[in-house]
Order: C-alpha cells, then sequence, then structure tokens
C-alpha cells in the first residue's frame, strides 16, 4: 500500500468497470477512501445493476482498503449530488473527484436520431458536470481538490460519433474552464483520453479501427503519430489494459504537482502525451471589413491549404 493520498477521500464515478475501477483501486492502494459510484448500466446506457460497484468495493476491502458503493446515475442533478452526499456522509469530506462514465450510440449523421444524439451528450458531459458542480462547491469552501476527467480523441473526427464527439469535446472544453474557474481556490482540473481496451472499444484501437473500415488511427489524427512498437510489455496487465490509464489519473489526484492544471493528456499503451492547447495558426488582418473580393484574393492564399 503507497502514502500518497493517506486521509484523502476520492469520488470515482463509472468505477465499476474499465478505467474508472482501475483508477478507484489504485487511489485505494494509494491510502484514499474511495467512493465507487457506477449505475450499472450498458454500453449503450440502458439498464441499471448494482454489482459492478458492490464487486469494486469488495475489491478495495480485500486489499485492505475502504470504500462504500454509490449506485447514483451522475447524469442526473440530483444523482450528482446524492454522490458528494455519499461521499461526505460517508467519510466526511471529499478531495479527489474522477468522471469516468460514458456510453456510445454510434450512427453515421444523417441517420442519428434526436434521442441518441442527447443521451450521449447527457450521459457524457452532464454525467461529469453534475458531480462536479457539487464538489467544486466543497472545494472552494477548503481550498483545494483535485478534478480527473476522462475524454476521448473522437472530437478530432470519427466516422458514425458526432454525438460522443460533441460529448468529449465538450469535457475537455468543461475541464479547462473548471481549471480556471477553481484554480484560484488551489483545485486542478485536468482531462485524459485514453486509448484502451474496454466495453466500449473490445479489442484493439488498431484492429477496432481498421475492421469497422477506418484508414487513419487516432494517433494520427491527434498529430501524435504512431506509439513505439512494444516488443515485450513489462509489469501486469497487457498493452491495452484500461489499467494503464490509473497510474496518470491518480498521480494528477495527488498534491505532488499543483501547477498541472487545465491540461489534457493522452494515454496509449506504453505512452503518456500532453496536447497543446488550441492556437491560432494564421490570419489575416485589415482595418476595416473585408469585401468578397478582398476573401476571393485572400483567403486561399493567406490560409487555404497549400499556404
Amino acid at each position: 500500500m503507497g502514502d500518497r493520498l493517506d486521509g484523502k477521500v476520492a469520488v470515482v464515478t463509472g468505477a465499476g468497470r474499465g478505467i474508472g475501477r482501475g483508477v478507484a483501486l489504485l487511489l485505494a492502494e494509494e491510502g484514499a477512501s474511495v467512493v465507487v459510484n457506477d449505475h450499472g448500466s450498458d454500453v449503450d446506457g440502458t439498464g441499471s445493476s448494482h454489482a459492478p460497484a458492490d464487486y469494486v468495493v469488495e475489491e478495495i476491502k480485500s486489499r485492505g482498503g475502504n470504500a462504500v458503493a454509490n449506485y447514483d446515475d451522475v447524469s442526473e442533478m440530483d444523482g450528482g449530488e446524492a454522490l458528494i452526499r455519499t461521499a461526505v456522509d460517508s467519510f466526511e469530506h471529499v478531495d479527489v473527484l474522477v468522471n469516468s462514465v460514458g456510453i456510445l450510440r454510434d450512427r453515421m449523421i444523417y441517420q442519428m436520431t434526436p434521442e441518441e444524439f442527447d443521451v450521449v451528450i447527457r450521459n457524457n458531459v452532464k454525467g461529469t458536470f453534475a458531480p462536479t458542480k457539487f464538489a467544486a462547491i466543497l472545494f472552494r469552501q477548503q481550498r483545494s481538490g483535485r478534478i480527473v476527467n476522462m475524454t476521448s480523441d473522437a472530437g478530432l473526427g470519427d466516422v458514425g460519433r458526432s454525438n460522443y464527439a460533441a460529448a468529449s469535446e465538450a469535457i475537455i472544453g468543461l475541464t479547462r474552464t473548471v481549471g480556471r474557474d477553481l484554480g484560484r481556490y488551489g483545485v486542478t482540473c485536468n482531462a485524459i483520453s485514453p486509448m484502451v481496451e474496454t466495453r466500449l472499444f473490445p479489442g484493439t484501437v488498431d484492429e477496432y479501427r481498421v475492421a469497422e473500415g477506418f484508414h487513419t488511427t487516432p494517433d494520427e489524427r491527434a498529430g501524435i503519430g504512431p506509439s513505439p512498437a512494444i516488443t515485450e510489455w513489462d509489469g501486469p496487465g497487457h498493452a491495452d489494459d484500461p489499467d494503464n490509464v490509473a497510474p496518470l489519473a491518480v498521480y494528477l489526484c495527488t498534491y505532488a504537482s499543483p501547477s498541472i492544471n487545465c491540461n489534457v493528456f493522452g494515454v496509449r499503451r506504453g505512452s503518456i502525451f500532453l496536447y497543446s492547447n488550441p492556437a491560432v495558426e494564421r490570419g489575416i488582418h485589415k482595418w476595416g471589413r473585408f469585401t468578397m473580393d478582398e476573401m476571393d484574393l485572400l483567403v486561399p492564399t493567406m490560409i487555404g491549404s497549400g499556404f
């Protein structure tokens, strides 16, 4: 057992399986008392079950840790509030929030229904917002706190996932804004875009994309290039194990690096990446309104492709 988070209380949403489970286990291993939240839904967001959260709580306790289960739907404001209240009622305070909820409803844009779009936005984005809002109230009062949000590279462009892409980019924007809202109070908020094997993405990333007929990988679209070849995996699990995300997530939950705020990281097999923040690449300027003739002349040469 480690001691990096001794005496701290951590809340992890979506902690019954996959990435959330790995993060919850490592937080407990580092000394935190953990609230394991999972509504127990299927990949598409339907259904519910207490079993996933209960199982992880038992795992933590069997290893000598301290944990309680919570089954609230955090995409509802009442659920987000109840989750944070569970932490306070059980352990008297909250120090860490990891948001790791996510569902898929894949469909080409011309086939996607409003319900399929709305349910992914509500679950993934509001499921991040609701717990964050109520944790932030406490973090502001105590002048400390750590928030880590899970997102994805879908917003860089992913066929058939306009809803998931929109939700992923929204979480990134939420992360940067929450970090700025709360940074003055000693609170940090960062995001991780993991590419690992989970219920949402069974099989290795490249296998999944090739099977679906995609010709560019998320790594290529992100501009980070292919992950380095791994000839022999070192340690437990495997190269695409969701538990590989936990070390970075838990490190961001500690107080070792208080200046890490408003960032987006990527985790790919044996690599960790830091994404750059958006910046102006080039521009055209005039003291006054552009005419359409000027647009015809300037945009293709100054901003268009090939410049």
